[in-house]
Order: structure tokens, then C-alpha cells, then sequence
């Protein structure tokens, strides 16, 4: 018979959930489903997508692109520290690297008077 790893290899999203990436496994699936994952530098669509370790997975958490190395597998969504023992993070999130902000809050009334008039200036 054949080991569980190798016949019963977890899902990406279920992973990532379990990793504490993503707080619901719905999000995480989601984010798989947008293409906004890459394993070994491969985009995916699937969050079925089986992983192992020594992998490397690429995705955007909030404003920082976060790259990092499957260490080992869970068997369950345990607290935050046993989380980190699951992953490597090849480029921790710095400030300096985080992505620019979309836009912004939108502006106050005092905030749009202060704005010059649209329109012609003569």
C-alpha cells in the first residue's frame, strides 16, 4: 500500500487556510479560482490543486506579494505558531515593498470644497 502523502495530497486553498493566510478557506479558494496563485512560478486556477512540500507559492496578501516555500503539510487549522512552522517565507512583507493603494477613501465634504472648481479657468 502506498503512504497517505503520496495518495491523499491536500488541496491549495485548504492549505493556505490552514496555513493562517486566509481567514475563511472560501477566501482562499477564491483567490485560486482568480488565477492569483503561482506554484513553482506556474499560474492556477485550481484550488483542488495538489500541493507538496518544498513547493513554492507565489500570491498577493493584501498590499504585499508574499513568497513562500511549503515546509510541511497540516493535519488541521491549529493556532498561529504551529502555522508557521508549516511554511518559509522566502521575501517577508516590508513596507518599502508593499503595493501601491488603489485609490483611497473617498474625499470628505470640507475635502471636495477645498478642491479647486472644475471646469475653465479664465
Amino acid at each position: 500500500m502506498a503512504d497517505r502523502e503520496e495518495t491523499e495530497r491536500p488541496r491549495l486553498d485548504k492549505w493556505l487556510w490552514q496555513a493562517r493566510f486566509f481567514k475563511t478557506r472560501s477566501l482562499a479558494a477564491k483567490v485560486c479560482a482568480g488565477g492569483g496563485i503561482r506554484i513553482d512560478g506556474v499560474p492556477t486556477q485550481k484550488a483542488h490543486a495538489a500541493i507538496r512540500p518544498g513547493q513554492v507559492l507565489a500570491f498577493v496578501q493584501g498590499r504585499h506579494i508574499r513568497v513562500i516555500e511549503i515546509v510541511s503539510l497540516a493535519e488541521r487549522r491549529g493556532p498561529a505558531s504551529e502555522a508557521q512552522t508549516l511554511y518559509r517565507d522566502l521575501q517577508p512583507p516590508t513596507p518599502e515593498a508593499a503595493l501601491p493603494a488603489s485609490g483611497g477613501p473617498r474625499p470628505t465634504g470640507r475635502d471636495r470644497r477645498a478642491l479647486p472648481p472644475k471646469g475653465g479657468s479664465d
